[in-house]
């Protein structure tokens, strides 16, 4: 499916996953480094960190804009967070895999209605859309 972006992103990843990431404007400038656990010394961000702060932030915004599209949606509440946790690990096949939970919280909102908006939220996000049938993402309502 093709689309006709309102808007493009620009950043830039030098020396891999031991190097650094910016943006094209400046906004984010990162020293990149793999996790101790991949063999690094943690001491940087790493892309797993980056997809995980980008899908949760998107994903909030999905839900949003479900519930202003359908009323019968409960509203998002201001104190929604989303914590994503994004798994790498070897494939069996060959390289390397994702795996994603996103843990929900929205405060006041009943467990039903819960479930329905984040069940919208992902026919929305983009992030959701991207990963479909390609990486297991778990929600979970927190």
């Amino acid at each position: 499916m093709s689309i006709k972006p309102v808007y493009v992103a620009h950043a830039t990843a030098t020396g891999g996953r031991d190097g650094r990431a910016r943006t094209e404007d400046g906004s984010i400038d990162l020293k990149l480094a793999p996790p101790v656990e991949l063999g690094g010394d943690g001491k940087g961000n790493n892309p797993e960190q980056l997809f995980a702060a980008g899908y949760a932030a998107c994903y909030i915004g999905a839900m949003k804009f479900a519930q202003s599209q359908d009323a019968s949606l409960p509203a998002v509440p201001e104190e929604t967070s989303v914590t994503a946790q994004v798994g790498i690990g070897p494939r069996e096949d060959q390289g390397f895999g994702l795996q994603v939970i996103l843990n929900v919280s929205l405060p006041g909102v009943s467990a039903d209605d819960a479930a329905r908006l984040t069940q919208v939220g992902h026919g929305i996000c983009p992030y959701s859309h991207a990963t479909q049938g390609n990486i297991d993402v778990v929600t979970n309502v927190v």
